[in-house]
């Protein structure tokens, strides 16, 4: 039996982010009793609070569904290098912007640890009640760019065990083990029971 829910809207302008989103979510299920989550997105201009990835993902979810008026699903990343304390951390797309990824190796230049997590936060929202977040992590280290870089900070960030970057792995094999996909299972999840 597979069950289908509404259409979720994911408040999103970032088509990369959409075409995960989407390959995770509207994937074919093959056990029983799974959830088909069909997804659209809808770009909006929502302030965004300075904060942890929940805080981010929290009050851009309640903004977009009271905009919309139905329910959506919003998501807020981190990067957060061990030896920086977890920065740069939710505020990771700026530093991206101003240092790019070299810049962001070198921010680790002198630490004894390249270390870092990546994490995912995504929020669930109806309007006028409070988000449901669902969080996602997965562990690797910052290195020198390898692989293609037409996402973000996926060249850099090599997973643990694997050898790999995100850059260097096939959508299906990064949509195994990323962070996002973590969020996107417990979500999955829970409006499956």
């Amino acid at each position: 039996l597979i069950l289908h829910l509404p259409v979720i809207v994911f408040v999103t302008g970032n088509a990369n982010k959409l075409r995960e989103v989407k390959k995770i979510l509207c994937a074919d299920v093959s056990s029983e009793n799974s959830l088909k989550i069909e997804v659209e997105s809808k770009a909006l201009d929502l302030p965004e609070v300075q904060g942890s990835t929940q805080d981010v993902a929290r009050e851009k979810s309640k903004a977009a569904a009271k905009l919309i008026g139905g329910p959506c699903i919003t998501e807020d990343t981190a990067l957060c290098f061990k030896a920086m304390d977890g920065l740069p951390g939710p505020y990771i797309k700026w530093f991206l912007e101003k240092l790019g990824l070299d810049g962001l190796n070198k921010m680790l230049q002198g630490f004894a640890s390249t270390e870092a997590t990546a994490l995912c936060t995504f929020a669930y929202c109806e309007p006028g009640k409070e988000p449901i977040l669902f969080e996602g992590a997965t562990e690797g280290n910052i290195v020198p760019a390898r692989g293609l870089a037409n996402f973000g900070w996926d060249p850099i960030f090599e997973v643990t065990g694997t050898g790999m970057t995100y850059a260097e792995m096939s959508a299906e094999q990064k949509n195994s083990l990323s962070h996002r996909s973590k969020a996107l299972d417990k979500l999955r999840n829970h409006f499956s029971n």
